[in-house]
């Protein structure tokens, strides 16, 4: 036979100029045309998938029916600032549906906004209202610059096949490069940080790049401006995680950079795969989705901590996204499932459906299972942690939550040792978060609130002891960011008895604290009871104030109060004391006893009592003359010594239901808490209920250890094995 090499030479030209036409094919960052195909084919068969459809329609027909608005740049969180949020989401969601349908109707849409853009974009200069921020033009900081070129992005890949080429140079000149010269080259710093700010600029000028088949810039995105691999992407993998995934900032923020995270990973994965991008550092991403998602409460909520939301979940788009793409690229799992459940929604791409298959109808999903965990913190691991212990399964599971990890950054709280209480679907022992009424534009523009430093951020607004009525590094970011709290040990795998405990030995000079807290279960119980011991060692005498917030009412105390009737003074003069209003105090000469009703529970401090005890209640809301300030409830010991063992346990009990008449067991099975000793080997107390039930609880204060430990007071001798022991007496 013979062998044509001229054609054969044509064929192999062909082959690779179709290679590359595939590689650079339109869409490809967040969805593909055979992925768009199989959703289209898919519809009608997947819940989810098809109430995501239905949402995403309904938002792009209202915007068609609508004049297209480019409104001047405006205060943060005013109308300006949503109208171009809303117009990105409007023009990712068409372009996806468009992708998905083939509709024209949504890519002129596209186009039509994108002209627009194109003509106000070059007559923009900085923002006028950017205050301390990196200003954008069409925003008052560039993060939501990012954000919208990021979305923007992959709606202007799914219609640029459809666009002329006289369009999509238009609006790449006049738009999109100069946005991208705005993050990569005026503000390099910001790029190249080490933050979720840094985090969204790379993946907006990557996908982008992506779209525009610009590998330089690519480059810089993966190595930082310099490309010597200080900055971008693939350092922010490396730093800002802790090898267990936990994101240094907290769910909050975590929640928000996932997105950024996950979508440029993806397009990376979609366009390099053999960048492996997905197993980098043993596969951080999927370790970062499962630690934001393990820390939710049963109801899907993030706990508040640091600068964060109390109501902002695991329903937010970008766990939706990591969700899906974890499930996706990393494997199936059932609590994955349930947290599809929550979020109600899925990506519209193939992860998106995949998950949608999974999830069927959702009657085979089962509940939220989280068990009990511990993450470290710090990019190297050995900064602290954070600790949860869970009780329990589904939405009736209890769970407490303890800090001990860095500061994280600019949005970092000085509360090392606080710790969180949720029971009954709530925040028992809550959090106060941030100080922030976001997007709320008559409240400060709807940025953070000048309480957020004076008072959210401040010890005394957290469930930790506040030594002197001082915060934590006297309020020093810098001396905060270089400190952290040490994990002690963790133990959450021992069913009815689990425990953690961890110190903060630099937080006060000259003060060592230890926090030790224990989730108990016992059939003379009806719910898990929090055991904690908070013990601090000094030379020299100290005042130690230790708060406890809650919600609900008040119901009793034993300790005879001095109520303010009529006149209120704030708690203090500084440190967050003078925004609590002091409502009234009492001595404490016996074991405390303070019952609340929250919900159709009753929740019990039961506390053992020190000379000179005060008990003080307060509120929150003193020298706060715009109202900014939320209404908050607390309770506090003061003691004053040099060493000192605060020793309690939060009970629930009984049942209340007012519109039934009903209330049962209002008063607390705990009798008393007491102290029988604590020294730099061990704390041993003992807790005592109504029913003749004790508990001795001993805990390890030296070295980590599971040998046996002997400690002595009053001539007993109290013998254990391993960092704690909790003996059930009188069974």
């Amino acid at each position: 036979m013979k062998v044509n090499h001229s054609f054969l030479s044509v064929l192999v030209a062909l082959v690779i100029f179709c290679g590359t036409i595939i590689a650079r094919e339109h869409p490809s960052i967040a969805i593909s045309k055979a992925e768009a195909q199989q959703i289209k084919a898919a519809m009608g068969k997947y819940p989810l998938l098809d109430k995501t459809i239905a949402g995403y329609r309904e938002t792009v027909e209202n915007a068609l029916n609508k004049p297209i608005e480019l409104p001047a740049p405006g205060e943060a969180g005013g109308y300006s600032h949503e109208r171009h949020k809303q117009n990105y989401r409007e023009m990712h969601r068409a372009g996806l549906l468009f992708a998905i349908t083939g509709e024209e109707k949504y890519a002129q849409f596209i186009k039509k906004m994108l002209d627009g853009y194109a003509e106000l974009y070059p007559t923009l200069g900085p923002h006028p209202r950017s205050f301390k921020q990196k200003p954008g033009k069409l925003f008052h900081q560039t993060l939501n610059e990012e954000v919208w070129l990021t979305h923007v992005a992959i709606a202007y890949d799914c219609v640029y096949d459809w666009l002329k080429p006289a369009d999509r140079a238009k609006y790449e000149a006049n738009i999109f490069l100069k946005m991208m010269e705005l993050f990569a080259v005026e503000h390099h710093e910001e790029f190249d940080r080490i933050h979720n700010h840094g985090t969204w600029a790379v993946a907006a000028v990557g996908m982008m790049a992506y779209v525009l088949d610009q590998p330089e810039w690519i480059e810089k995105c993966l190595y930082g401006t310099k490309k010597d691999g200080k900055g971008g992407f693939l350092k922010q993998m490396d730093l800002l995680f802790s090898p267990d995934g936990y994101y240094m900032e907290g769910p909050y923020y975590s929640r928000y950079a996932v997105r950024p995270f996950f979508l440029f990973a993806d397009a990376i994965e979609r366009i390099e795969p053999q960048r492996k991008i997905y197993e980098h550092r043993d596969a951080i991403l999927k370790k970062a989705y499962y630690s934001l998602a393990e820390t939710i409460f049963p109801n899907g909520v993030f706990p508040p901590i640091n600068d964060a939301s109390k109501t902002m979940s695991i329903a937010d788009i970008g766990p939706v996204v990591a969700n899906d793409l974890t499930f996706y690229r990393y494997g199936a799992n059932d609590n994955l499932l349930a947290i599809a459940a929550i979020q109600d929604q899925v990506m519209l791409n193939g992860a998106g459906l995949a998950i949608a298959k999974a999830f069927g109808d959702g009657s085979n999903v089962p509940d939220l299972n989280w068990k009990s965990v511990e993450f470290t913190d710090g990019f190297d691991g050995e900064r602290g942690g954070l600790g949860i212990l869970r009780y329990g399964s589904g939405p009736d599971q209890t769970m407490l939550l303890m800090k001990y990890g860095v500061q994280g950054d600019g949005h970092g709280h000085f509360d090392k040792l606080q710790f969180i209480f949720y029971d009954q679907h709530r925040e028992v022992v809550p959090d106060y978060g941030f100080s922030r009424w976001i997007n709320m534009e008559p409240k400060y523009g709807g940025r953070y609130t000048k309480e957020n430093d004076t008072f959210a951020k401040q010890t005394i607004a957290h469930n930790t002891v506040v030594v002197d009525e001082k915060t934590q590094h006297n309020f020093s970011r810098r001396e905060a960011d270089d400190r952290w709290a040490e994990r002690h040990f963790f133990d959450g795998n021992s069913g009815n008895v689990q425990a953690m405990s961890a110190r903060a030995n630099s937080q006060y000079q000259g003060v060592n604290m230890q926090r030790t807290q224990v989730l108990l279960k016992d059939d003379q119980l009806d719910y898990p009871m929090v055991i904690d011991l908070f013990r601090l060692t000094s030379d020299t005498p100290h005042q130690y104030d230790y708060p406890v917030y809650f919600n609900g009412q008040m119901v009793v105390t034993n300790v005879p109060l001095n109520t303010n009737l009529t006149q209120l003074q704030p708690l203090g003069d500084d440190a967050g004391y003078q925004h609590i209003w002091k409502i009234a105090e009492g001595a404490v000469s016996e074991p405390l006893q303070f019952t609340w009703v929250d919900g159709q529970r009753y929740y019990s401090l039961v506390a053992a009592n020190s000379p000179e005890m005060q008990l003080i209640l307060g509120r929150t809301g003193a020298n706060d003359p715009d109202f900014n300030l939320r209404s908050e409830q607390v309770v506090m010991l003061r003691g004053n010594a040099t060493d000192q063992l605060f020793a309690s346990v939060i009970v629930p009990h009984g049942y209340f239901n007012e519109a039934a008449e009903i209330s049962r067991d209002a008063r607390s099975p705990i009798v008393s808490v007491s102290v029988i000793g604590h020294n730099e080997s061990a704390s041993v107390i003992e807790i005592a209920a109504k029913s003749g039930r004790r508990w001795q609880v001993m805990v390890n204060n030296g070295t980590p250890t599971d040998k046996e430990i002997t400690v002595s007071f009053d001539g007993k001798n109290f013998r254990w094995n391993g960092n704690y022991n909790v003996l059930f007496l009188n069974n």
